[in-house]
């Protein structure tokens, strides 16, 4: 499957098209509608329920405290299939609703990436999970990012790494994609400055079967710690079994999918003492506390990342909209910016120009399979 722009264009273009009554009827209709590109299907259809999960639990406590501009707020979601040409096509056809004022986009950078043209074309708001810093500093005016960029990411495991864990000589492990590049570079970047270049960086390609050639490259590097950008869980976990079969134990600090509900689970005892950044851990903060014990009761399980970025973006857009008292794209825009000192189950959303409304990350510890707590460390500059 794959869309072309023409083709995506073609139905863009019939959807904003679309009568003046057609228009009018929309403008009295009963619900305030929002787009939600997600995995339905393909190797993320499980991490896609939880996102659905988180955001459906902030659409009840929105529509129980009132809705948005006086009406209830409904999501539609499309099924992404966890594929670039999967959210291409599942936000064209989000996109030819007229009636959608806004839309959660992908957690996946390599996605996000691959929508950003068209979402230019639509102009109207969508939230992000994706960390790669590019996304929005690229000047795409209609991106709204949920989660720490990677530059954050990068700065706080080399600190913990080098400062807290007192190790220098670092093997880097990422995806080749957009977010494993970018997330190596900026791991890389930060050890330099800390006087710890890297003795390996090794790239390998999503949804690969076999690492046992990355796993004797870090253990032939001399690497005394692990530092590791893995894009999909299922990777992680094989990476992470042949890692210690391999005889490698060395220190690890990952990106927020080493911390994953589903790579804890896929992983198991691999896992063990593993460290992680993570911008959602429970125990961080009374709004992270009040969304944990609000998803365990609904849903029976925990919460990760998957669903806390969600939650937080439908209410800070459904707060946004409200205040802008009008579901105009730049109004809403310029509302979402405005965002302030909100303490949502991420961290404390302040938006700066580029559409990043956080600026660190927390460090938690796999202690036997239970997510740890350790710190919280955010970046002013």
């Amino acid at each position: 499957m794959k869309l072309t722009r023409r083709e995506f264009s073609a139905s863009l273009a019939a959807g904003l098209a679309a009568p003046a009554l057609m228009r009018s009827a929309w403008a009295q209709g009963a619900t305030i509608k929002i787009g939600m590109c997600v995995p339905v299907t393909g190797p993320a259809a499980e991490q896609g329920l939880w996102a659905q999960n988180g955001a459906k639990l902030a659409l009840a406590a929105v529509n129980k405290a009132g809705g948005v501009l006086g009406k209830q707020v409904e999501l539609v979601i499309e099924d992404d299939q966890t594929t670039n040409p999967g959210i291409v096509l599942a936000f064209s056809k989000l996109a030819a609703q007229s009636d959608i004022v806004a839309f959660l986009g992908s957690i996946r950078s390599t996605q996000v990436q691959a929508m950003a043209p068209d979402v230019i074309k639509v102009g109207k708001p969508v939230m992000i999970g994706g960390t790669n810093p590019d996304l929005t500093h690229s000047g795409n005016p209609w991106l709204f990012r949920f989660r720490p960029n990677d530059n954050y990411s990068g700065r706080v495991i080399a600190d913990f790494g080098v400062n807290t864990l007192g190790k220098k000589k670092w093997a880097i492990v990422h995806s080749t994609d957009a977010f494993g590049t970018a997330g190596g570079k900026a791991l890389s970047e930060a050890l330099t400055k800390l006087g710890a270049p890297p003795v390996l960086d090794q790239g390998y390609a999503n949804q690969s079967q076999d690492f046992t050639p990355v796993v004797l490259a870090v253990k032939q590097s001399g690497a005394d710690v692990l530092g590791t950008y893995f894009t999909f869980e299922n990777d992680l976990g094989i990476f992470a079994r042949q890692l210690r079969q391999l005889g490698v134990n060395v220190p690890w600090v990952g990106s927020p999918s080493v911390v994953a509900v589903s790579s804890t689970k896929l992983a198991g005892p691999a896992l063990f003492n593993t460290y992680g950044v993570a911008d959602f851990a429970e125990d961080s903060s009374d709004a992270a506390k009040a969304f944990g014990k609000a998803y365990r009761d609904a849903y029976k399980t925990a919460p990760d990342n998957q669903s806390a970025w969600p939650y937080d973006a439908i209410t800070i857009l459904s707060a946004a909209i409200n205040k802008a008292g009008s579901t105009d794209p730049n109004k809403i825009r310029d509302a979402i910016l405005a965002t302030q000192k909100f303490a949502g189950a991420e961290g404390e959303y302040n938006f700066d120009k580029n559409g990043d409304g956080l600026h660190g990350y927390n460090v938690v510890k796999n202690d036997k399979g239970k997510i740890v707590y350790d710190k919280h460390i955010d970046f002013n500059d």
